[in-house]
């Protein structure tokens, strides 16, 4: 088992304290968005095994096998398949949607041949991979996840007294679900910024004020009021108003599979997806949005988000999700309670995120321990025997191979 030194990226979004207080470092007053735990190519971890810091991901390549083991590499190739984060936004982040995995290969193949810069500013596909994830709530966390029903949508827009929302609201409320979906967010994505501006400040401003009111949908106004302060004139503020807007308690989860439009508001959470640079924007960005490409992408399926909470599987807590890549689960270490035994035939990356958890190996001999706090993260080759003890939470992300 190997300690993770690991990379905090600077998005603009992200919290200026969240991260900091979870560390229990100094803030630096500039945002610290994301603590990426892996080996993604763009910030690997890095481990120490004696001869000097490596990235995690050049230790892979010298052995995949006794690394990864062989189930997953012969499942996903001599790579890591997942990229485990801690998430802190502190302000929203893009509507996005990822695509599916042959939309992935189908687009990253006709963007190379076309020969598009992979650092691109209008690339849409960075790889060939499908880009599911699973987040979990450390702290109370907004987010938007998939359409809300149209005539849900409909009573929204139309208590927000625009006028011109009128027309958005008549065909959610006469057309099919699938067809009102589609030509509302065409129509909105589809327009000129400046010709929309207006109506989302009108927009904004009503929901600002519904807000306060003790109204049915007061929660979801303050949450688009506070999109439309962030990105004002965005026409994505109004797209974002067909989505279902989701308040998760700690513990909580949300998955996101492909073609499902999503963004995060705020909070800090865990995040475990498969290992992609994938996404589609829809708004809520200065950067490229390709409409055409987006709506062949997005699945205009309404529903509810979908909360996600542990299941007790064999002394753990498993967040189930249809993939395959990862695996995500937590331990809740109780004082005095007996070491448990954790093994794998994938490999691991283990993080605390709250308390102390000691990691023992189970080899023969002296035993080595591996002392975790707050935000500490150690990778577990595929095969290796430990024990877990100590009074903290632990989250586990592994493959199923």
């Amino acid at each position: 088992m190997d300690r993770l030194a690991n990379t905090v990226r600077p998005y603009a979004w992200g919290s200026t304290t969240a991260l900091p207080e979870l560390l229990g470092t100094a803030p630096t007053g500039e945002p610290q968005a994301e603590m990426w735990m892996g080996a993604h190519p763009g910030a690997p971890s890095r481990i120490d095994r004696g001869a000097g810091p490596r990235s995690l991901a050049e230790v892979i390549d010298a052995a995949p096998e006794a690394e990864l083991g062989a189930d997953a590499v012969r499942a996903f190739g001599p790579r890591l398949p997942f990229l485990l984060k801690l998430l802190a936004a502190g302000s929203p982040l893009s509507l996005q949607v990822h695509p599916d995995l042959d939309q992935a290969r189908a687009g990253f193949a006709d963007e190379e041949r076309r020969g598009i810069p992979i650092d691109a500013g209008h690339r849409n596909y960075k790889d060939a991979n499908h880009k599911p994830e699973l987040l979990v709530a450390l702290t109370p966390f907004d987010g938007l996840c998939g359409f809300r029903h149209p005539a849900r949508s409909a009573d929204l827009l139309a208590g927000l007294g625009v006028d011109d929302l009128k027309p958005y609201v008549d065909i959610l409320r006469a057309s099919p679900e699938e067809d009102a979906l589609r030509e509302v967010l065409t129509a909105v994505l589809g327009a000129e910024h400046h010709a929309l501006a207006g109506t989302v400040e009108q927009a904004a401003v009503a929901a600002d004020r519904l807000a306060q009111e003790d109204g049915p949908h007061a929660a979801d106004y303050a949450a688009y009021a506070a999109i439309a302060h962030h990105y004002p004139g965005d026409p994505g503020v109004l797209a974002a108003m067909l989505l279902n807007h989701v308040r998760l308690q700690p513990g909580e989860a949300l998955f996101l599979g492909a073609g499902i439009p999503h963004a995060y508001l705020s909070g800090l959470g865990v995040e475990l997806m498969a290992n992609s640079d994938n996404v589609l924007r829809c708004g809520l960005t200065p950067k490229h949005v390709d409409v055409p490409e987006l709506l062949r992408v997005v699945r205009f399926e309404a529903g509810d988000a979908g909360v996600l909470r542990p299941e007790a599987v064999g002394g753990e807590e498993v967040y189930e999700t249809p993939i395959d890549e990862f695996r995500l689960s937590r331990f809740v270490l109780a004082p005095g309670a007996a070491p448990r035994p954790l093994v794998s035939r994938t490999p691991q990356i283990l993080l605390c995120t709250a308390g102390t958890v000691r990691l023992r190996d189970g080899e023969a001999g002296a035993p080595a321990e591996l002392v975790l706090g707050p935000g500490e993260s150690a990778f577990v080759p595929a095969g290796e025997a430990l024990t877990l003890a100590g009074e903290g939470t632990l989250f586990r992300a592994t493959v199923v191979a």
